[in-house]
């Protein structure tokens, strides 16, 4: 991650947010089956999203918090560091609120309609920061953030990798949304940004 403004602002959004993967990590004994259920999309999904239409809203965005196994938490909770620290620190905590909200739901929405019922993780977000930060660094010259090609092309690696199966069940279809929703949100962004400065 490459950044060209030097802003000394503590990323607060992102602490907290890792603050809760952590703490959910301990609650749930990292992914222990018998109690992530409080967090999980639908506890019930032979029954569609029941719970969310009777007023459990927090489903549609609290499987991102949750992590089945220490590698998966440490790995999501880096990548959150350096690519949400970056982006909070640049541009605010705002933007950095929506698109976690706006990603996690899409993404977690789209894995459980798709795929597995029951899943968990960061990575759908993540996507989706890695997608809006890649599109505004690739369209906007002002934006002040871009990945380095070695960076994007490691990123996009491990996305193919995961569609491989050979690393284990992952939510690929989150990942998949989280990185359409972050790179069409990135673009049109951009594409304002520089109609702006015309």
């Amino acid at each position: 991650m490459t950044t060209a403004l030097a802003i000394k602002t503590i990323p607060r959004l992102t602490i907290a947010l890792i603050g809760v993967c952590l703490v959910v990590a301990v609650v749930t004994k990292i992914g222990a089956p018998e109690l992530v259920e409080p967090f999980l999309i639908s506890a019930y999904p032979d029954q569609g999203l029941r719970e969310i239409f009777s007023g459990q809203v927090w489903r549609l965005l609290t499987p991102i918090f949750i992590h089945f196994g220490p590698l998966h938490l440490a790995l999501d909770m880096l990548a959150l560091w350096i690519l949400g620290s970056a982006l909070e620190r640049a541009k605010g905590p705002t933007l950095m609120g929506l698109l976690v909200v706006v990603t996690g739901i899409i993404s977690n929405l789209a894995e459980f309609i798709f795929s597995a019922p029951n899943f968990g993780g960061m990575s759908g977000v993540l996507y989706g920061l890695v997608g809006y930060i890649w599109m505004q660094g690739q369209f906007n010259p002002r934006f002040g953030i871009y990945l380095p090609k070695p960076v994007l092309i490691m990123l996009l690696g491990w996305y193919v990798l995961c569609w491989t199966g050979l690393i284990g069940p992952i939510a690929n279809i989150a990942h998949t949304a989280g990185l359409a929703v972050g790179v069409a949100w990135g673009f049109v962004a951009a594409q304002v940004q520089r109609r702006k400065l015309r």
